[in-house]
Parts: structure tokens; C-alpha cells; sequence
């Protein structure tokens, strides 16, 4: 994301190319599983000879939970983040009514009717009614995609998936191995309620392509074995660990166990890349004066201009008026009236309430409680507006409402009330047509570097200046590399 010369392009691109090609000397995986389970052959891994090239959309198979009752009103999160022509997969329905009838595959992931489950009705004690039929996904997927597959995602209809990134996060790991990514529920109940190592079906979960092998050949063992689970991603889970793996636990898939508010949250996102939000439809619309679809719209708006930087928090501090401002980019803008610290600006305000209330602590992250009336604690909000795409990223937010609070007391501060909106340059996106080729072509040219994982947003915020400007009632920000051993002020 932060600027390049063109020489840093090259040397970096060189350098990704190098890490990329060790992929071939990973070892390939082992097929010794439990003797309760139907082992399985796989084809051997690409010759070590030749670089695999990185994953990408097309390598991805999608299986999509849904019914024909609530299809109708949930096809929109699908039809927000679907690539015809690029993304594969299938929307996994109960049954066809004819009103869903035609079908739009020029919209929509094509649709296959679940086979029937009856035969397993001796051991289905699910509370879930649909719990076999979204578990069997996993196999039915894999019997009726073709070869050229590195990864089987799984994910509901309500589920909002950004491709880029979750292509960006799986490019991380090797799909050879048995691998199952995925995150956990943001709300401690429901941990609870089924299990700390299971990645929520809601917010979606990646099966590397020998895990999915290997589940698709053992699951009827597994449906007998745990006839009782709540839910198919329980299930699932169950199963991943009786073939002996654990989830890999990913920040930016979101199960979104909250009701009510969630702008504090998504303002302080996690430092990862955003790959899923679910349960929209169980929230506020997460714009101001906007339905849920309008919202949906206006966020991947923002996501097609530079999706790896989408809700990816920045701070900056305006020294001459004692101001803190946090960026989350393509959704928000929060000024505050004093310095903050960004320890405390990463933890959301608790804006939202959990999905049920069950035992404290009600959250699996830290909070800064509930929204604060002091003046020097409570932000003026503002939101996306707008986005321009050139040489830079120009992002307009626009104030959502006044604060309604007397201006922070502290001395040496400065009122923000007249600030309207903020105006947010950010550079383009990292990998531009130029460094993409280049990188294309030295993967295929460096055979000596050793592999490491490919951290396109690695682990550091970007740094942000303020421009002040005099007159107007604009705030402008610049984004900017940082310095090597730069601090707050």
C-alpha cells in the first residue's frame, strides 16, 4: 500500500517472486489417517522442478448455504461480492421453488438442490433442522467441481466475502496441507455454546483441498459420530479434529455475533485483512440515513477502489490543535479533541451488544466500554462518502451528525465542531499492472531464494499526516509510509 519508486518495485518484486517459488519444496502431505476413517489417494503434488504460481480467485471453489425460503431476501449479500466468469461455486438450496425460477447466472453462483438426507434419519438429533444436509456441502462439492482446485470455502447466504482479500490471506499458506482457516464468533456465549476451535459458519471457512478430500471420503462416519451437534460448522469441526487439525484462526473473517450498532467495531478493526461480514441483516445499516442493501452498496463501493486497505485503521495526530484522528479506511473518520493513544483507539466502543447474553465477559476482545459523553473522550463521526481513483486514492466522509457536546477543555485544544468533512489520500494499491508483471515474470525466472509467507499488509499500521488547512471546513489527510522508528507524537 505505501508508495514505490520504480527501482523499489523491481527489488521487492524480486524478492516476492523468490519467496514465492519454494512453495515446490514443501513436502507433500501425509495420508496415514485414523483407522475409523476411509483413507485416502491423492495426486501427487506438482514436481518441485516447477513453481506453483500463487493462488488466485479461480483456484477458490465457493459453497454457499442457503433454503428456498429465505433465499429471496438474503440473494443480495451474494450478488454484492460474485464474479461471474471468475468465482466458482454453487448456492446450496433445500429445494427449488418456482418462483426462484429463472435463474440469474449472470448474477448469481449457478444453484444445485441438495441430495437427499433421509438415510441418515436415524442419527439426526440436530437442533439445527439443516445441520446434516449444509454439513454434507463439503462432499457434494467435491464430487461435482472439476481439477484445478486449492481450496473449498464455505460460507452462508448471508455471508459478505471479499475476494481479494481472502485470495491475499490463503496466498499465506501452503494447500497441500491439511488446513482448515477460518475464526471464531466475537462473542464469548457463543464460544461457549459450541466450541473456541471452531471456525463459524457465518463468517465463512477455508478447507485446504486435501482436508476437504479427506472430509468428503470420512463424512458419513462423522454424521454418525456426532449426531447431536448444534450446527453443520460444529460438525465439521468435529470432524476436522478427529483427522488431527486445528483451526487456523484468521482476524478478518467476521461471524458478527452483535446486534444494534456495530460502527464501533468496524472502526476499530482488527490489524488484518477484511474478508467476511455476516448477519448484516441482524444489524443497523452500518451507514447513517441508509437501508441495509444501500449500506452493502456503498461498502463494496469502497472495497472495488482498494479492497486490501478496506476498514484497515490509521492514526494521526493534528499537534497544533491537539487533535487525534482515526481512519478506518472506506468507512469512517473518528476526531477526537485530545491525544489518544492508539493502545486504546484499536479497542471499538462498545456500540453494539452481543448476540445473547449468557455470561461475562460478554466479548472475546477488548472494549473501551460504552460511548462516552466527555467531551474530550467522545469523537465527532464522520462516514463514506465517496471515492476517486487516479494516481492516489482521494476518499470523502462526510459528518454524520454535530456531537452536541461543548468543545474539549484541556488546554492548548481546539473545538473540531466546524470540521464537515474529511478528505483521505491515500496511494494506490500496492500491486499495479507494472509490478504484477514483473513479479510474473521473475517467479518463473528465480529458482535460488527461499520461501517465506507473503505479508502484502504486513503488521504495521500506515502513518498519516494532516494537512491543515486554512479556511474552509475541510480536514485533509495524507497517508504516507512510516519512518523507521516512528512514534506517536
Amino acid at each position: 500500500m505505501p508508495s514505490h519508486t520504480l527501482l523499489n518495485n523491481l527489488l521487492k518484486s524480486l524478492i516476492i517472486s523468490g519467496l514465492l517459488i519454494h512453495l515446490i519444496s514443501i513436502s507433500s502431505f501425509n495420508n496415514n489417517n485414523s483407522l475409523l476413517y476411509t483413507s485416502i489417494s491423492l495426486t501427487k503434488p506438482s514436481s518441485s522442478d516447477h513453481p506453483l504460481p500463487p493462488c488466485n480467485a479461480t483456484h477458490i471453489v465457493f459453497g454457499i448455504a442457503a433454503t428456498a425460503s429465505t433465499w429471496s431476501h438474503r440473494k443480495h449479500s451474494v450478488e454484492s461480492w460474485w464474479r461471474p466468469n471468475l468465482t466458482r461455486g454453487y448456492v446450496f438450496l433445500d429445494k427449488i421453488k418456482p418462483e426462484l425460477l429463472p435463474w440469474p447466472n449472470h448474477t448469481l453462483p449457478p444453484f444445485h438442490v441438495s441430495q437427499d438426507t433421509s438415510r441418515y434419519k436415524d442419527h439426526d438429533k440436530h437442533l439445527a433442522r439443516d445441520a446434516i444436509r449444509m454439513a454434507r456441502i463439503v462432499t457434494e462439492l467435491f464430487e461435482i467441481e472439476e481439477a484445478g482446485l486449492r481450496w473449498f470455502v464455505m460460507a452462508d447466504d448471508d455471508t459478505v466475502l471479499f475476494v481479494d482479500n481472502l485470495v491475499d490471506v490463503l496466498n499465506r499458506y501452503d494447500h497441500r496441507k491439511f488446513l482448515y482457516i477460518g475464526m471464531n464468533s466475537e462473542t464469548h456465549a457463543s464460544n461457549v455454546m459450541h466450541s473456541f476451535e471452531m471456525a463459524f459458519g457465518g463468517a465463512g471457512y477455508a478447507l485446504s483441498y486435501p482436508l476437504a478430500a479427506a472430509l468428503a471420503a470420512n463424512m458419513d462416519v462423522c454424521l454418525k459420530r456426532y449426531p447431536d451437534l448444534y450446527g453443520s460448522d460444529h460438525i465439521i469441526q468435529s470432524c476436522v479434529a478427529d483427522l488431527g487439525v486445528s483451526i487456523t484462526r484468521e482476524l478478518g473473517f467476521h461471524q458478527i455475533d452483535l446486534h444494534r450498532d456495530i460502527s464501533g467495531f468496524l472502526s476499530s478493526h482488527p490489524r488484518a485483512p477484511l474478508v467476511s461480514l455476516h448477519h448484516l441483516d441482524q444489524v443497523e445499516p452500518i451507514f447513517p440515513a441508509m437501508s441495509r442493501d444501500e449500506s452493502l452498496k456503498h461498502l463494496m463501493a469502497a472495497a472495488r477502489a482498494d479492497e486490501s486497505r478496506l476498514l484497515q485503521q490509521s492514526i494521526c495526530y493534528d499537534e497544533l490543535k491537539n487533535w487525534t484522528i482515526s481512519i478506518a479506511w472506506g468507512y469512517s473518520v473518528q476526531i477526537y479533541e485530545a491525544i489518544v493513544n492508539p493502545s486504546a483507539l484499536q479497542r471499538p466502543i462498545e456500540t453494539f451488544v452481543p448476540w445473547t447474553k449468557f455470561a461475562r465477559p460478554f466479548f472475546v476482545f477488548n472494549t473501551r466500554g460504552l460511548p462516552s459523553r466527555h467531551p474530550c473522550d467522545a469523537p465527532h463521526q464522520f462516514f463514506f462518502r465517496s471515492v476517486e481513483r487516479g494516481r492516489r486514492v482521494v476518499t470523502r466522509y462526510g459528518r454524520a451528525r454535530p456531537r452536541g457536546l461543548p468543545a474539549c477543555s484541556v488546554t492548548g485544544n481546539h473545538s473540531a465542531e466546524f470540521v464537515a468533512d474529511v478528505v483521505v489520500s491515500s496511494p494506490a494499491a500496492k500491486f499495479d499492472v507494472v509490478s504484477f508483471f514483473v513479479t510474473l515474470i521473475f517467479g518463473f525466472l528465480l529458482f535460488t531464494f527461499d520461501f517465506g509467507v507473503v505479508d502484502q499488509i504486513g503488521n504495521r499500521r500506515e502513518c498519516c499526516d494532516v494537512l491543515n488547512v486554512q479556511g474552509g471546513n475541510a480536514t485533509e489527510i495524507k497517508f504516507r509510509d512510516c519512518r523507521q522508528n516512528e512514534i506517536i507524537p
